[in-house]
């Protein structure tokens, strides 16, 4: 028997990886979630449905989505969200992780198809997702997880963009917080730091950078996104803690100190 066993979880950004949307879909479906899970790339999306179900036993539900500047994007998030109720009967998790950006743009020069990549990937899908959600959230008293990054808590450089995305999730996220705490809701924010296929390709490129940023890592190593990113998203979905709510959890080895 696992935690989520009946239960269903959205997670964006979910195709099969290297990457932590993939982890956090592991880590769910070794409790017996059922996963809804979109992406841009449908082959991914399939890879993931495969290995999941046979695996696991669980049942996964692949949903191409993105969220461009597109006035159509709101209405593909309906849909998605239709398509999910309509196949499973139920959402008790929403996991907001999708985000596309343009780093290592200086704000100097910075132009507004990067700022807005960053924007309607991150802040709008957020938006929109948990809007969409909501009705059937306050049914089954469930839980929100969004990602942002300490790209926003620090000011990281030629992130710019991004950093106003992710904070952007931070404010809004507090802010249902507050107004959905009276239907037994939690919303609550998560800053990862973990080994995936794009630092992969960081570190062949750039090994030197790589090695130290590494070292900056108080506990020598990069997260893994199940075992240290995932297990941390069970959790925050599970009843063991749904009195916290509002609150970002900093997943960086000891990076993300602050006061």
């Amino acid at each position: 028997m696992g935690i989520f066993d009946g239960k269903t979880a959205i997670i964006t950004g979910g195709g099969k990886a290297r990457s932590i949307g993939y982890g956090i879909a592991v880590a769910y479906a070794k409790e017996g979630a059922n996963l809804a899970l979109t992406g841009r790339n449908e082959q991914k999306l399939l890879d993931a449905k495969e290995e999941l179900e046979r695996l696991y036993g669980i049942k996964v539900l692949p949903l191409q989505a993105d969220v461009t500047p597109d006035e159509k994007s709101e209405e593909v998030v309906k849909e998605t969200v239709q398509k999910v109720v309509d196949t499973f009967g139920r959402i008790d998790v929403l996991i907001n992780n999708a985000q596309a950006s343009a780093s290592g743009i200086p704000l100097s020069m910075h132009m507004k198809d990067h700022f807005d990549l960053g924007i309607y990937s991150g802040l709008y899908a957020v938006f929109y997702y948990m809007r969409a959600c909501y009705p059937y959230l306050k049914e089954t008293q469930g839980s929100v997880i969004n990602f942002a990054s300490g790209a926003g808590l620090f000011g990281n450089a030629g992130q710019s963009s991004y950093a106003a995305a992710k904070e952007g999730i931070r404010g809004i996220s507090r802010v249902a917080a507050t107004e959905w705490g009276k239907d037994n809701i939690n919303v609550n924010v998560v800053c990862p730091l973990a080994m995936t296929a794009q630092l992969e390709n960081f570190k062949e490129a750039y090994p030197e950078a790589y090695e130290k940023n590494l070292k900056a890592v108080p506990m020598g190593r990069f997260g893994d996104p199940e075992k240290d990113i995932g297990r941390v998203c069970v959790h925050l979905g599970s009843p063991d803690l749904k009195y916290m709510s509002g609150e970002t959890l900093t997943l960086e080895g000891g990076m993300g100190q602050r006061p």
